[in-house]
């Protein structure tokens, strides 16, 4: 019997690899028992990781800011080989290359028929959704490892067409997973068009790859702001406008300066509720990129929320923010009429197409985030380097498949 390594949690600030079951064909007995159907998963696929990537809503469980127990396997950004199916997979075969959305859907449920594979109603007895590897999302055993299992793997694998030409891409390709969709998802629920003035709160990876799907959106100017003089260097690598938010002055100053008025017609916030406010040294202050966002998007514009909110953060600033209740400025955008959209994005609403974007050299998301491989031993140092503020997105190759 192969074996098996995946990345694991093991307290605030530590993460270890450890050595786990192989996967076998068979949900969580929370998931089963739950919703009284059988453990046996005939309708599931092995994969053997060629990728995987640290992201950012994992390191939020990292610093210990979500209630994650340790011994949390960690990894949701899944893109790998198939090594074995069950007897009801028809449609992947062994050895294609697919890529995973981080979203765990049945595909029957009326959340899946209606779209919204994000709030799936049949993978986790805790609510609506379900991800591999994180916490309350159902107990599913996490991608950053060496082999994982893949539910109702026929309607979860996006299959690469081509293997050769998905190798060659790869780095582009593992980003389909979530940060791309993601980001995508931000900027075009904001609103996001042709000649659109665009602010991205956060120069993070999704961040990034917000400010990079803006400009596929065809936005005239992309504004990413952020305290981190690298990734606000990274986010100007690829044509974006960078705003210092250690510097002095007001936020709207900042964007009159570049655009001519004080407003932009979408907003985007890929930092979520560890949010800090402006200037050097600033203090937490979880509902500021909110408020920023209502503040300086025009009447009637949008403000896409793909960054992450909880329900239970042990460290947060104060008891309210805690539960997720934060002070948000809600009647400045019911004033302005403003539309906002939240919650995870749900990937195959967008992954087939991004998937056509990069095939077919449209889009340069790997350089947009900077994306850089480790081994699956290195991916200790990956998560330390990532919350120090790297200007980077680590992919993690477990089995050396990337060139």
């Amino acid at each position: 019997m192969a074996s098996n390594r995946v990345v694991v949690y093991k307290g605030p600030g530590e993460v270890a690899v450890e050595s786990v079951d192989y996967p076998g064909l068979e949900i969580p007995q929370e998931v089963a028992d739950h919703f009284g159907i059988a453990r046996k998963a005939p309708h599931a696929a092995i994969l053997k990781l060629v990728t995987t990537n640290i992201c950012g809503s994992d390191q939020h469980m990292v610093r210990g800011r979500t209630t994650a127990p340790v011994g949390q396997s960690l990894g949701h950004e899944i893109t790998g080989e198939v090594v074995e199916t069950g007897e009801d997979v028809l449609f992947v075969n062994k050895g294609d290359i697919c890529s995973v959305p981080f979203n765990i859907a049945c595909g029957r449920c009326r959340m899946c028929n209606e779209g919204h594979t994000g709030v799936c109603l049949n993978v986790n007895p805790a609510r609506a959704g379900a991800a591999y590897g994180y916490v309350d999302m159902g107990g599913w055993v996490g991608g950053q490892a060496e082999y994982v299992m893949i539910p109702y793997a026929d309607f979860n694998l996006l299959k690469f067409p081509d293997r050769d030409q998905a190798l060659e891409k790869i780095l582009d390709l593992t980003m389909l997973s979530d940060i791309f969709p993601t980001g995508y998802h931000g900027a075009y629920t904001a609103g996001v068009t042709t000649g659109s003035t665009v602010y991205v709160a956060g120069a993070g990876p999704v961040g990034l790859a917000a400010a990079h799907a803006a400009q596929l959106l065809g936005a005239a100017v992309v504004m990413v702001g952020d305290m981190n003089a690298d990734r606000l260097g990274q986010a100007e690598s690829f044509g974006c406008v960078g705003i210092d938010l250690t510097a002095e002055g007001d936020l709207v100053d900042k964007i009159e300066a570049v655009v001519g008025e004080r407003e932009v017609d979408a907003a985007v916030d890929a930092v979520g509720f560890e949010a800090r406010g402006h200037g050097q040294g600033a203090d937490e202050a979880p509902a500021t990129v909110l408020n920023d966002a209502m503040t300086i998007t025009r009447a009637a514009g949008g403000i896409g929320i793909p960054g992450l909110y909880v329900t239970g953060d042990p460290g947060a600033v104060d008891d309210a923010a805690k539960e997720g209740t934060l002070g948000v400025r809600l009647g400045l955008g019911w004033a302005k009429s403003q539309h906002f959209t939240t919650g995870q994005c749900p990937v195959k609403r967008y992954n087939r197409k991004l998937m056509n974007m990069i095939l077919h050299d449209r889009a340069q998301i790997a350089k947009a985030v900077n994306a850089q491989t480790i081994s699956l031993d290195d991916a200790p140092r990956g998560y330390q380097e990532f919350d120090q503020g790297a200007a980077t997105k680590f992919v993690i190759d477990p089995h050396g498949m990337v060139a």
